[in-house]
């Protein structure tokens, strides 16, 4: 039972009209943010007819509740400043009701502390004392403190509904001059609904969020899909400007244990939490999730401190050399340009760090969303040299390092098929691609984007396993050039030493229909390499087809060409293929011993050095079981 001096603070409750008494003309407020907006308190300065609450200031980082509707009904009494343009306030500040301060958030606290931006009262909300006289900032902490520190006049709202959490929230009831009870309820969130592009967006990016990577969230359907994606995951890290539902369940699902991390060890990072009463509840005295301001949360420097950052951004538009368009207007709640640069910069500080845009390739009015230029579009981030991933429902794009021409086929090859080829045109006319660029109009619709594998061998090398892209040129190329002249010579039976951009353009463009090629990527230092490629070509007037791989001399012996073979085996039976044909010379024993591996009986025939191999798929397929026999008395 709580004693008499815990019960004190109640002494200190007043109601909203005799806070006002204090207030003068001119004042600057600080309101809390977003969720943690004193919605009581504001819904009664909107009511209020007191002669002194003329000409002031109310200074707000994000609105998502009742602050906008002050700024934009009662302008001559109320002025709000807000550091975002998005969610309900960029139409507000379209109009001139709202004016907006552009700003890093980061640096927000300091502007406060500082008194470029002055403070004369604060309104926040907090949650009911404890015992000890108490209480938490709840779910929004970012410049909270310093503005209570600042101002003359701090007053708290309690709101039996605000969580108990941890972390820099904690403040005594002292610190405020005045409390009082909120009637008005929290503003929740419900759960975004996500449709099938978003949940494939959501899976390719959740295949390149390696385990042990630390991560930053937002809401919307692309993050409430990412969290099923990567349920599976293991010690996960969480450094994120906002928690939500989705993150709630990542949590539990026991894919996030913060172990890696060095800035909060062990614990999940955040300013704002974002969501339905469920998540709230669940905050309440959870150790697992921290609360700290914007100024930590938002510094590269801490970001430094965490190996592998992965920076998730949502973008409206990408263009062919790397120029981003971010959302903006009602709705909105991602960062623009200069947030978007902080999250950029703390993820090249982070060793193994990584930036992701992550997009629908077209919009919901079926526009395309991979572009010849952003130009006319606002909210640009044209530091393209920054730019890292690019993600579509389509596929990733690997950009950071590229060439403009190798960029524009990357994202061309992640475009909606029905995009592909306007954007080639138009790349080719504006002299991005090569004029003898080629493109195969018949490869749009067949492109298997189902065969998306990661699989781990010996000591934990992980390979990523997809048919072959026009935009695989480069890296082929310089697989080419990594072969010793052996495995030239077992690849192509001829001692060939070039492969200029007329040669391998045709090898890479490929129908899916009577040729399959799987390449193998392998990424390292942040780098993503082809380090295999496997291949069938149909027959004419047979059902079978001809087959060949080939696997960088650095990785073999480690069981990727056997599993290549085993996943094409797999791919042309899908197709209606009977079996496969081979060559293989007789001198390429460790070749011999993948097809040794087959499940299904192989044929051998040698004819002038060379293995003349037949596997048909119309036998019962035996795995881990030899089916190797031959047909001349050359072979033992």
């Amino acid at each position: 039972m709580a004693n008499h001096e815990s019960d004190s603070w109640k002494k200190k409750i007043v109601t909203p009209e005799k806070v006002f008494e204090k207030i003068a003309p001119g004042m600057k407020i600080f309101l809390g943010t977003g969720v943690a907006e004193p919605r009581t308190l504001v819904k009664h300065l909107v009511e209020s007819g007191a002669n002194n609450l003329q000409d002031l200031e109310l200074i707000q980082l994000v609105s998502f509740g009742d602050a906008i509707k002050i700024g934009v009904t009662t302008k001559t009494k109320f002025r709000l400043k807000t550091f975002f343009a998005g969610w309900i306030a960029s139409d507000a500040i379209t109009d001139g009701t709202v004016d907006l301060i552009p700003c890093r958030f980061s640096t927000i606290p300091s502007l406060i502390d500082s008194g470029a931006i002055p403070i004369d009262v604060a309104f926040v909300q907090i949650s009911p004392p404890d015992e000890s006289g108490y209480s938490s900032l709840g779910v929004a902490v970012d410049g909270a403190r310093m503005a209570m520190e600042h101002a003359s006049l701090s007053v708290g709202e309690i709101n039996e509904a605000v969580p108990y959490t941890l972390g820099d929230t904690i403040v005594n009831i002292d610190e405020f001059d005045f409390l009082i009870q909120s009637t008005e309820p929290l503003i929740y969130f419900p759960r975004w609904p996500f449709d099938d592009v978003f949940d494939k967006l959501a899976s390719n990016v959740a295949s390149i969020v390696e385990d042990g990577s630390c991560i930053a969230f937002s809401i919307g359907p692309l993050f409430e899909a990412l969290s099923i994606h990567m349920a599976q995951k293991r010690n996960l890290g969480i450094h994120s400007p906002f928690f939500t539902d989705s993150l709630m369940d990542l949590v539990k699902s026991g894919a996030v244990t913060n172990r890696y991390k060095s800035s909060f060890r062990g614990k999940c990072v955040c300013c704002y939490a974002l969501g339905t009463p469920e998540l709230m509840r669940w905050l309440d005295h959870n150790p697992l999730v921290e609360f700290q301001g914007i100024d930590i949360l938002a510094d590269p420097k801490t970001f430094m401190l965490n190996d592998r950052f992965i920076s998730i951004l949502p973008a409206r538009k990408v263009d062919l050399t790397g120029r981003i368009a971010f959302h903006l207007g009602k709705g909105n709640v991602v960062a623009g340009p200069g947030e978007a640069y902080v999250f950029f910069t703390g993820a090249m500080l982070s060793p193994g760090g990584r930036t992701i845009i992550a997009l629908p390739s077209r919009n919901r009015k079926g526009e395309p969303n991979i572009l010849l230029s952003v130009e006319e579009y606002p909210n640009q981030f044209t530091n393209r040299e920054s730019l890292d991933m690019v993600v579509t429902e389509y596929g990733v794009a690997y950009l950071s390092g590229r060439t403009v021409r190798e960029r524009a086929q990357s994202l061309i090859d992640i475009a909606h098929p029905d995009d592909r080829l306007e954007l080639f045109s138009q790349a080719k006319e504006a002299k991005i691609l090569y004029q003898d660029q080629i493109f195969l109009p018949e490869s749009l619709h067949t492109y298997p984007n189902h065969i998306n594998i990661v699989q781990t061998f010996a000591n934990d090398l992980t390979i990523r396993f997809r048919p072959i892209k026009p935009s695989d040129e480069e890296d082929m190329r310089n697989l080419f050039y990594r072969f010793s002249d052996n495995s030239v010579y077992y690849r192509y039976f001829s001692p060939v030493k070039t492969m200029p951009h007329s040669k391998m353009q045709e090898y890479v463009n490929v129908d899916y229909v009577n040729t399959m090629s799987i390449v193998g990527i392998h990424t390292d230092g942040g780098t993503a390499n082809v380090i295999a490629e496997a291949r069938y070509v149909r027959l004419k007037n047979k059902p079978f087809a001809d087959v060949a791989f080939v696997v960088d001399e650095k990785y073999q012996g480690k069981g990727i060409a056997t599993f290549i073979f085993l996943l094409l085996i797999e791919i042309a039976k899908e197709k209606g293929i009977k079996g496969f044909t081979a060559d293989v010379l007789a001198s390429n024993k460790p070749m011999m011993r993948v097809f040794e591996k087959s499940p299904y009986p192989v044929e051998a025939h040698v004819e002038s050095g060379i293995y003349e191999l037949t596997i048909p798929f119309s036998s019962t397929a035996i795995p881990g079981k030899k089916h190797l026999t031959y047909t001349h008395d050359e072979i033992k």
